[in-house]
């Protein structure tokens, strides 16, 4: 059961879609449509070109004469500016021009110190020729108008191999090794384009160099993320429209307020779906079908995004069934977490005040004690304070130091030590540091802590045991640029994880703990309202361990989540 987040008619933001017109109903500005409609914003749809094709080819493309598109964007600007501009196939200099010029009318609108793409996004899918075949949809021509005026104001450039390596005046084609991509992304934000997604939907299957044959792979590489985004293969003939539905939803996302990476990651799982629910039309490929609730359980899952060059350890590190099984979500790479009974997760910052939170009646805690000073001690006190009453330990930060303690020979039931990353001490990882990692994962739990959908995916890609959704109310242990996740995102975080979700920040009292245990996570963390000292934490826990085994209150999933870092001018 969903719940429908998409915004009233009224609030919807506007995307120009500057494209060709597909009689056939598959792709261009009819694939356009459809995925705005499924994001719930108001496509204004710009006839760039029309196209006489079906679904085996193209036969004839005419561009539409400079004065009657100028006289398109012109009317939709008195009534309709974008939001988002997103262009599709454009057909001659004069079009990419006309975009150009708009762009640049809207974003002189840009306050001081302000940027230009928050004023306005531009999100260029270039379509260069049809994957059904027909006469070509550029010239030598085009495609330098394409390098001149917009690549150098592109938010967001979608290629496909092939097209990324035209446009760098490079042979083009979809063979060779997945290792060119990130090459091909640096030389088009080279050109100018802000961030870059390569989509390796149109690579064969079974590429020589590929030991992955049944997976997707982008290359993403963005102003918040770079890293491979990938996903299983969607086994179907029917393909039509699917890097215009990728490219309207990126656009579409941003216009909800979503940054490059996390617009990205959505536009990932609406064009999963939109395969998944393709259908036969004509005697070629059939068109792929945005639908609303793309994101509902059930439906697409989250992408996978490696570290870095890397593919995500879930692709490289885990057992061959674990991949080889459509339709099923792989388990964890790490030792699995078990939630506690009572659904409270203690955050101390010493052995001390963990041993009153142990006697308090908790059974799963962190360690968290920034300092070197005295972090041996800390440690091997902690290690024993929770292998004696068989609680769940998590050390944060010194993770190098918790394993090289050594291994508990006996402890009670229940005992388990774990290991808590942020994203930027992931991202910090050496070569050595990641084979020390994963060469303990049979023995230690993984925690990653996750603030956006990038994240959550990357974190989902690595494996982890549990996932940190937060922070869920504002709070000042943290000095961060993040939203607050609420009470809806944290929902959905619970529904979209592959691994348990833990929920953290900014909560004090038993009232704001039962409101967000409600929402199903795993635990719910609590830092400063345990208090200090025995006597307080004494007093303290019983109504906090009460409120967070608070049981789920079976209130829907939202359908989309909301924006976590600010995107508005």
């Amino acid at each position: 059961m969903t719940l429908d987040s998409t915004p009233t008619a009224a609030a919807r933001p506007v995307v120009w879609s500057i494209a060709g017109l597909d009689p056939a109903g598959g792709a261009g500005l009819s694939a356009d449509q459809r995925a705005a409609d499924a994001l719930g914003v108001h496509l204004c749809p710009v006839a760039a070109v029309l196209t006489a094709q079906h679904s085996q080819g193209v036969t004839a493309l005419f561009s539409v004469p400079p004065e009657q598109l100028h006289a398109q964007l012109a009317a939709l600007a008195e009534d309709l500016p974008p939001r988002v501009i997103k262009t599709g196939l454009l057909g001659s200099v004069a079009a990419v021009q006309a975009v150009a010029r708009w762009v640049d009318h809207f974003r002189a609108q840009t306050p001081p110190g302000a940027d230009p793409h928050r004023q306005l996004a531009l999100v260029v899918d270039p379509v260069l020729g049809a994957s059904a075949g027909g006469v070509p949809f550029s010239t030598e021509a085009v495609l330098e108008a394409y390098r001149q005026w917009l690549l150098p104001r592109a938010t967001v450039v979608t290629p496909n191999r092939a097209e990324a390596r035209r446009l760098l005046k490079q042979q083009g084609g979809h063979t060779g090794s997945r290792q060119e991509l990130p090459a091909l992304a640096v030389g088009l934000m080279g050109l100018g384009a802000r961030s870059v997604v390569i989509t390796g939907g149109d690579a064969p299957p079974h590429a020589a160099d590929d030991s992955h044959p049944g997976w997707c792979l982008d290359w993403l590489a963005s102003v918040q993320a770079h890293g491979w985004l990938c996903a299983r293969r969607i086994d179907t003939p029917h393909h039509h429209g699917t890097g215009c539905t990728f490219a309207t939803g990126v656009a579409a996302a941003w216009a909800l307020g979503h940054v490059e990476a996390d617009a990205i990651v959505l536009a990932h799982m609406l064009t999963r779906d939109a395969l998944a629910a393709s259908h036969v039309a004509g005697q070629g490929a059939g068109p792929v079908k945005a639908r609303a609730g793309f994101a509902s359980p059930g439906r697409a899952r989250l992408p996978w995004l490696g570290l870095g060059d890397e593919l995500p350890w879930q692709l490289s590190h885990a057992q061959p069934v674990r991949e080889t099984a459509p339709g099923t979500c792989p388990a964890p790479l790490f030792a699995p977490f078990r939630a506690p009974c009572d659904g409270l997760y203690g955050i101390l910052p010493d052995s001390q005040e963990l041993g009153h939170a142990l006697n308090a009646g908790l059974r799963l805690v962190q360690l968290r004690h920034k300092a070197r000073e005295g972090l041996d001690a800390h440690l091997a006190h902690s290690l024993s304070l929770c292998a004696e009453r068989g609680a769940q330990l998590f050390v944060n930060d010194h993770w190098r130091d918790a394993l090289a303690l050594p291994p508990r020979v006996s402890a009670a039931p229940g005992f388990r030590l774990g290991l808590h990353l942020g994203q930027e001490d992931l991202l910090a990882l050496s070569a050595a540091d990641k084979a020390m990692l994963l060469a303990e994962r049979d023995r230690v739990m993984l925690g990653l802590s996750s603030h956006s959908l990038w994240e959550l995916s990357r974190a989902a890609g690595c494996g982890a045991s549990l996932i940190a959704c937060g922070p869920v109310m504002p709070t000042t242990t943290k000095d961060m640029p993040w939203r607050p996740q609420g009470e809806h995102n944290l929902r959905w975080w619970v529904e979209h994880s592959p691994a348990p979700v833990v929920a953290i920040g900014g909560l004090l009292t038993p009232q704001e703990v039962a409101r967000f245990a409600a929402c199903g996570p795993a635990a719910v963390c609590v830092v400063r309202g345990l208090g200090e000292g025995a006597s307080e934490m004494a007093a303290r826990a019983p109504a906090l361990r009460a409120a967070a085994a608070t049981p789920r209150d079976g209130r829907p999933t939202p359908a989309l989540p909301a924006p976590v870092l600010d995107t508005g001018p």
